[in-house]
């Protein structure tokens, strides 16, 4: 047999993957690999380092080789596992949601700076990911979070319900059927145009929900219908792409709100706040 499984050592199982997963374009091979044979060894990374000369026994071979070949088809990791670390939770994920990405906390971290008490609502909640996030670290907020597909809206509540966390959910078309009224709204919603989807990595363009990634009219669509939904809430913070923060801007001050940025690790400019 070829590949992972034919490694005896773990040290040598993963060398061999890692070259299998960097040949098929993954960008964290090493990494990646790692996470995959520790999974199978119910273990955590750090024990295979101590474990480096240890043999896999022929079914954790076995097990491995079928999970790297899913890798190197660029199936997502956090699909593989099963689970994606976001902030302080762990969260529930398969191909019903969008993975959890470090550009949206800064969407989380506009949320934590709102008033004590505040009625807070998410729309597009994916696997709840920002609106888990903003109960676990405020329990104080009032979190309400939206969904319009209802196999996405099954991982919310069950991650919800696993964390321990209260926070409702509905079923909703942006903030038709949200309820409220309410005092902030969070938003991550599709925002990428049609035309760059086929564009994107495997990871997204084969993998996640296309429904949780594209808009019409550049991408924009859905902001703009948001956008002439609000009605007055006072706090509005929208994640948007690359190079659509200025129009985002000026929807929200057509509607009346003072507007800033704010930006990502990478220094792009993700979140667009206005306040009235």
């Amino acid at each position: 047999m070829t590949g992972a499984t034919a490694a005896q050592t773990v040290s040598g199982a993963l060398a061999a993957a890692a070259a299998r997963l960097r040949a098929a374009g993954c960008d964290s091979p090493r990494l990646d690999a790692e996470l995959l044979l520790a999974e199978v060894m119910g273990t955590d990374r750090a024990r295979l380092v101590v474990d480096a000369r240890s043999e896999l026994a022929p079914t954790q071979a076995a097990a491995f080789e079928a999970l790297v070949a899913r890798r190197e088809g660029r199936e997502p990791v956090a699909y593989i596992l099963g689970r994606k670390g976001f902030r302080h939770l762990e969260l529930a994920v398969d191909p019903r949601v969008l993975i959890p990405r470090p550009d949206t906390e800064v969407l989380v971290e506009v949320g934590l700076a709102l008033p004590r008490g505040t009625r807070v609502v998410e729309i597009g909640t994916g696997s709840g990911a920002v609106a888990l996030s903003l109960k676990h670290e405020r329990p104080d907020l009032h979190v309400t979070a939206t969904e319009v597909d209802a196999g996405a809206l099954e991982v919310a509540r069950a991650n919800a319900a696993r964390l321990g966390l209260d926070v409702e959910f509905r079923q909703a078309d942006l903030l038709d059927g949200a309820g409220g009224p309410f005092e902030a709204l969070l938003a991550n919603i599709p925002y990428v145009a049609p035309g760059d989807y086929a564009r994107l990595a495997p990871e997204i363009a084969d993998h996640e929900p296309r429904l949780a990634v594209v808009a019409e009219e550049e991408g924009l669509a859905l902001l703009r219908r948001l956008a002439s939904q609000l009605d007055g809430t006072p706090f509005v913070a929208l994640e948007v792409g690359l190079a659509q923060e200025d129009v985002v801007a000026e929807l929200l001050a057509a509607a009346g709100y003072a507007t800033e940025t704010r930006r990502d690790l990478a220094g792009i400019e993700r979140v667009v706040i206005g306040r009235r």
